[in-house]
Formats: structure tokens, C-alpha cells, sequence
């Protein structure tokens, strides 16, 4: 069959902490917990998601908290188990971690602009850069797609990680990978084809 799918992927967001409403840098597993916002969006996400697909194979999800909590809400919509990953981690930042992007421009205002400035070939001390992020985010999905053939997927992990993925089933030019707004406790579905692949919708966050 000439358009035969290898695998549906719906990408979920984990819900907001304290981090994210701080917009502060993580990528430790350690990751803060859902606040009560975070708490709200996945509850809501999960109630939309299983009418919207009623059908699930597997379920997915990043060893940080937030995205566990989130992951919880997901499963016991489907009456089902989910697997963690640590391989679906977030971008690392090195010194960065922790720190809101206000406190960047002010501690490390030279490094801050040649992040801009390189995009995708710069990454702070300790850190990897956009592309190193992205090949490990491709070798990553590549594995779980080849472990589930024909099968329908969740995966809930990071912003920049739905992102890279979306950067890398659309061959998106990597300096516009960051344009591609995410945001938290949204839904995100790719379907893989031999040779190419759709993006059925992104960022999508159900109405309360």
C-alpha cells in the first residue's frame, strides 16, 4: 500500500508548574510538580483526548515529574498503564538550569546572544546544543515508532521536545524550530508514513 502509516503520535504537553509560570529553564528530572493550573489542563486534556481518540496502544511519558502527574491523568482516562521513558527528557541548559530567562539576559548577556545569534550550534557550558538536542530527540521517536508499528501512541514529555519532533517530521529549517509555540497541557499529533509524514494538529488546548 503506497501511503501505508507506520504510526499515529499524539505529543502531550505536561501542564504548568511553578517553573513554567516563572518561565525559568529546566531540564532536571526533578522537575517541579503540577500546580493547580498544571493540575487543571491535564485533567482537562485527558477528558478530551480519550473522547477524541477513544482508542489507545501505548502510553509514554518522561521520567520529570510534571510529566508522570501529567501522565496519570491520561492513563486512568484510558483505564490503562503508561511506560516511562527517560530518554524523553527535556533540551539541557547546563548553567542555565533553574534560572528564568530574565536572570540569563542579566548573568550571561554575551552567551544569552550568541544562543540567538547561532541557534542551532551554540549551547551553554554543560549543555547540548538545538542540534544535538534534535538528533537525540530523533534517534529517540525513530525507536518507539519501529516498537510500534501501525500502532496508536501517546507520548507526554517536554515543550521543546514536541517541538524537535514536530522540527523533525516536517524537515523544518532548524533556525525556525523555535517558532513553533508549544504550550502547557496541549495536544500534538503526527502521523508517520514510509517517507513522510502529517501534522494533523499542534498545540491544540481543549476548552475548559
Amino acid at each position: 500500500m503506497l501511503f501505508k502509516r507506520k504510526c499515529k503520535i499524539t505529543y502531550i504537553a505536561h501542564g504548568a508548574t511553578i517553573y513554567t509560570e516563572e518561565n525559568r529553564i529546566c531540564d532536571k528530572e526533578t522537575h517541579p510538580p503540577l500546580n493547580e493550573i498544571g493540575q487543571e489542563e491535564a485533567e482537562r486534556l485527558a477528558d478530551w483526548i480519550v473522547r477524541r481518540s477513544p482508542q489507545v496502544d501505548k502510553i509514554y511519558t518522561g521520567a520529570a515529574l510534571s510529566c508522570i502527574q501529567t501522565a496519570q491523568y491520561i492513563a486512568k482516562a484510558y483505564q490503562q498503564e503508561f511506560e516511562i521513558l527517560p530518554e524523553l527528557k527535556n533540551q539541557e541548559f547546563g548553567i542555565w538550569k533553574g534560572l528564568s530567562y530574565d536572570e540569563v539576559e542579566e548573568r550571561y548577556p554575551e552567551q544569552l546572544k550568541k544562543y540567538h545569534d547561532l541557534t542551532s550550534s551554540y549551547a551553554p557550558e554543560g549543555g547540548e546544543t538545538l542540534l544535538e538536542f534534535d538528533d537525540r530527540v530523533e534517534r529517540t521517536m525513530n525507536d518507539i515508532i519501529e516498537k510500534n508499528l501501525t500502532k496508536r501512541i501517546i507520548v507526554v514529555t517536554h515543550s521543546n521536545f514536541i517541538r524537535a519532533a514536530i522540527r523533525n517530521a516536517l524537515e523544518i529549517p532548524v533556525e525556525n524550530q523555535n517558532r513553533v509555540f508549544i504550550p502547557t497541557g496541549s495536544a500534538t499529533q503526527v502521523k508517520y508514513y514510509k517517507g513522510w509524514n502529517i501534522l494533523m494538529y499542534s498545540g491544540h488546548v481543549p476548552l475548559p
